[in-house]
């Protein structure tokens, strides 16, 4: 096994997720097996209970782990899935020595963070790397070298360091190279960055600067002198339009010739269908754009949303651009069509609570009624469900027992949620088969009868509403025997809503269909 580390300074944000996963797509272009680990130093076990004001995206994986979003990162550039093992966090790790202090496993020891934390770590990275059967791990170390919360792990990264064989395990460090007010560009943060590095006993093989424009040769041979490291394995991460065009821009600078020499690999092929994605985008020769009706009002909330939407546009040649709508201002008023004008289809995404949920259905009503291209995700599903309920059964009072006590609850929470005492990891998680009906939009979409796709949720539709919901016009076309995963409108240009999140399994060159099937409806003007 080899293994690339990743590891990030000077401040946070600078991209080591993106900079992980093209390095993970370069080697798989080159034919190696990649998997990759991220290691977030927060204490929770996992990112489930987290505010998507604070962290963003939640992102699910097939066995149902809530983690980072550059986890979808990694699974997008390199077409892989992961697991909840390859997302480590201080919390699972202290969680397991914890319990094997109380089962004696220690023998009498006092337990300490050298070995024991680092043990663990350690055999935990070995042990997902092994279990993946692939050549590579890339290990990505969230938060920034000087963190009190990463010292454990980027310890643990030393000692492995010293263990593993010269060729077998490879440190890529990521800086900003900021540009001062003369417009020259600055390596000092660079440089104190690796000294701090160095102080762990940890000295960088490539390091990566991220700039707004390419790094100059002189910069470069600044950072190559101060920082130990030859001058081709300094590489300029500057800023790119579009970031599957990153993997492209890195091997451009050498980063694939320098890894594979510094790695000891031959390239065993070498694939284009990267390169032919991201020229297909370039090629992109009409325009359509979506108003994703948010609740958070933080686009990294979305941004498996918006990547899967890109995934769709790529597959169609169109650009799709997004327009905001903040769900509550939907609320304030009740002439839509300022917030609609110019669009070509809406989208409500995932969500929890009550707050902007009427201003989300009013936006629905809008879709159904004015025959406007609609998809919603879980609980632009629900709320999908409650609007027809109100406005074509007749129940005005219809809502979700998650928003209200009161009422006719056409959606109500799972019946196994009900004796659910903690919040962490107990909901409906992960992928669920479902089968889908013959002669439906969704069938006609997913071109089978049983599916399996990503969920994250409480509550669902009410079983005993569904035959009188069904008599009405709305077809639930995929289900999971009784439990509803798909509605679709016949008669509608476009109307479907998924109780599943497929915006988890899109990828750059295979979208997902319902995706898929929302942007051919827009381009149909």
């Amino acid at each position: 096994m080899k293994y690339v580390v990743v590891t990030g300074g000077v401040m946070s944000g600078l991209g080591k997720g993106i900079t992980a996963a093209s390095t993970g797509r370069i080697l798989k272009n080159k034919g190696y097996n990649v998997t990759a680990i991220k290691i977030d130093p927060y204490i929770n076990i996992d990112a489930g209970t987290m505010s998507p004001f604070q962290h963003g995206e939640v992102y699910v994986l097939k066995d149902g782990g809530e983690a980072d979003i550059d986890l979808g990162h990694y699974e997008r550039f390199m077409d892989i899935n992961l697991t909840s093992d390859h997302n480590i966090t201080t919390g699972k790790i202290y969680k397991t020595v914890i319990e094997k202090e109380r089962r004696g496993d220690y023998l009498g020891k006092t337990v300490q963070i050298i070995p024991h934390v680092t043990n663990e770590i350690k055999e935990r990275i070995r042990r997902i790397a092994r279990e993946s059967g692939a050549d590579i791990c890339l290990v990505e170390v969230g938060g920034t070298v000087g963190d009190i919360e990463s010292m454990p792990f980027l310890e643990a990264v030393r000692q492995m360091n010293a263990e593993e064989k010269e060729e077998d395990f490879t440190l890529i460090h990521v800086t900003l190279v900021p540009i001062d007010t003369m417009d020259e560009q600055k390596t000092k943060p660079t440089q104190h960055s690796v000294k701090e590095l160095r102080e762990l006993g940890i000295q960088p093989d490539i390091i990566v600067g991220r700039c707004k424009k390419p790094l100059q040769k002189s910069t470069k041979s600044k950072i190559s002198l101060f920082c130990d490291v030859p001058e081709a394995a300094v590489i300029s991460a500057h800023d790119s339009e579009d970031i599957y065009k990153v993997p492209i821009q890195l091997e451009q600078e050498g980063m694939a010739d320098y890894l594979m020499k510094r790695m000891g690999l031959a390239p065993r092929e070498d694939s284009q269908s990267w390169n032919a994605m991201v020229q297909k985008m370039d090629d992109a020769d009409r325009n359509i754009t979506v108003a994703i009706v948010s609740k958070y009002g933080i686009e990294d909330v979305y941004l498996s949303v918006k990547e899967a939407l890109k995934h769709a546009g790529i597959a169609t040649g169109c650009t799709v651009k997004v327009q905001w709508v903040e769900s509550e201002d939907l609320e304030k008023t009740e002439d839509l069509s300022p917030f609609f004008k110019g669009v070509d289809g809406i989208l409500v995404p995932g969500g929890f609570g009550v707050r902007g949920i009427e201003g989300n259905i009013k936006a629905i009503r809008y879709a159904r009624e004015n025959n406007l291209p609609y998809l919603g995700l879980c609980l632009g599903f629900q709320l999908a469900v409650i609007e027809f309920t109100r406005n074509v059964l007749g129940y005005a009072n219809a809502t979700s027992s998650e928003f209200s006590a009161q009422g006719t609850h056409v959606i109500d929470l799972l019946p196994e949620q009900k004796d659910v005492t903690h919040m962490g990891g107990t909901m409906r998680l992960g992928e669920h088969p479902a089968w889908v009906k013959e002669n439906t939009l969704a069938h006609k979409l997913y071109g089978v009868t049983k599916i399996c796709e990503r969920h994250r949720h409480r509550y669902e539709v009410n079983p005993d509403m569904i035959d009188e919901i069904e008599a009405h016009g709305l077809v639930f076309s995929s289900k999971n025997d009784n439990r509803m995963e798909i509605a679709e409108l016949p008669a509608h240009k476009f109307f479907m809503a998924t109780q599943f999140h497929p915006e988890f399994k899109s990828r750059p060159e295979r979208p997902s269909p319902p995706f898929l099937g929302f942007v051919k409806a827009m381009l149909q003007k």
